[in-house]
């Protein structure tokens, strides 16, 4: 496969304090697209250089590129101004100076919103087994990064077990949809309860094995939510939003129960909307708050992926009905609708479950 001499590639032009520019060309537009240069003879002894087929949408990108953001506090290098975006990815090796990796491969990793890449080897994060027969889509998702923070948000940071209680918020999304067919059909917890965005959404995350859904948009979901857990509290609170949810779900985890610190999404376009206001809840009933990134798990991902792989071959775990994959291929600019497809993980119209972008 030849390689062009140019390709287009989008860069951060205004890091956003809050929400983002999509409209290209004005000076506060959050992103622009540029023209990048390749010549075969600058990639390095160890590189290779990747087409990229498909982009994870992710709402921790909005956090690498806050304005302000302080490298130092960062678990991985922030997006500055005037960088290409990035985002993980999953590509075709199309060159190869590497030892480890050879032209065809498929393989994933942090890569950026442009056409083609060139990383190092060691940024590469896996090379697909396609004789396996998953789609390759589920390696951005189910048996990837989003499974995999799932699985051991669900077993290792929360430490549910089986007969236990566990509510997810923003169950409909690529993190929670796992989440719930962990919890039920992996780790068997006697009660799964869901938090989504619509009645639809919650009939949808029922169906992957939550007991019950709650829409937090009807004006009494904390209400209905008390009913729901009654008396005995929850073990466990899995949070993927943080603000308003997470202040009233401190008061219904039981005492020395778990939360877990996954994702602050409310607030990611205005850190106010993040504030929690029922600190006391974690002294009172010593709950144990724990915050992680799947980084700290690498020396267990094949486990991790075992468990998910054996999961989705018993018929446990969905993976088709959890991806949603927006095809871009048709479009006259295909990386211009990039960031418009990314910006739906903040908006109601979200598809359910993962929000991959196909882009070659």
């Amino acid at each position: 496969m030849s390689i062009p001499s140019n390709y287009k590639q989008i860069i951060l032009n205004s890091a956003p304090s809050k929400e983002v520019n999509l409209k290209y060309g004005e000076e506060s537009s959050t992103f622009r697209i540029e023209q990048a240069s390749f010549d075969e003879n600058s990639v390095k002894d160890g590189e290779v250089v990747v087409k990229v087929l498909y982009l994870s949408n992710d709402p921790t990108q909005r956090g690498w590129m806050q304005k302000g953001i302080d490298a130092k506090r960062m678990y991985a290098p922030p997006i500055l101004e005037n960088d290409p975006v990035t985002a993980l990815g999953l590509g075709e090796i199309v060159l190869s100076k590497s030892s480890k990796h050879s032209v065809g491969d498929k393989v994933t990793g942090r890569f950026s919103w442009q056409e083609y890449v060139v990383v190092n080897e060691q940024s590469i994060f896996t090379t697909i087994d396609e004789s396996a027969g998953l789609p390759l889509t589920s390696y951005l998702s189910s048996v990837g990064m989003t499974g995999l923070t799932a699985y051991f948000g669900v077993t290792k940071v929360g430490e549910l077990k089986k007969g236990q209680t566990i509510v997810i918020s923003a169950a409909s999304g690529a993190t929670g949809s796992m989440c719930v067919q962990i919890a039920k059909h992996i780790v068997g917890a006697t009660k799964v309860i869901g938090i989504s965005g619509s009645a639809e959404k919650c009939k949808w995350v029922e169906s992957l094995g939550a007991d019950v859904c709650v829409n937090y948009h009807d004006a009494d979901y904390q209400k209905q939510l008390s009913d729901i857990i009654g008396d005995d509290f929850v073990d466990v609170y899995y949070d993927n939003v943080g603000g308003e949810i997470l202040s009233f779900m401190l008061s219904k985890v039981k005492p020395f129960g778990h939360v877990v610190a996954c994702g602050a999404i409310a607030g990611y376009n205005d850190k106010e909307k993040s504030n929690v206001t029922s600190w006391a809840e974690i002294i009172t009933n010593r709950l144990t708050v724990r915050g992680f990134i799947i980084l700290d798990f690498v020396k267990d991902y094949a486990q991790g992926v075992g468990a998910i792989v054996g999961a989705i071959k018993e018929g446990k775990i969905k993976i088709t009905e959890g991806t949603s994959v927006v095809d871009l291929t048709s479009e006259k600019d295909v990386l211009a609708k990039v960031p418009e497809t990314w910006s739906l993980l903040f908006g109601s119209n979200k598809p359910n479950g993962k929000l991959i972008t196909k882009i070659a």
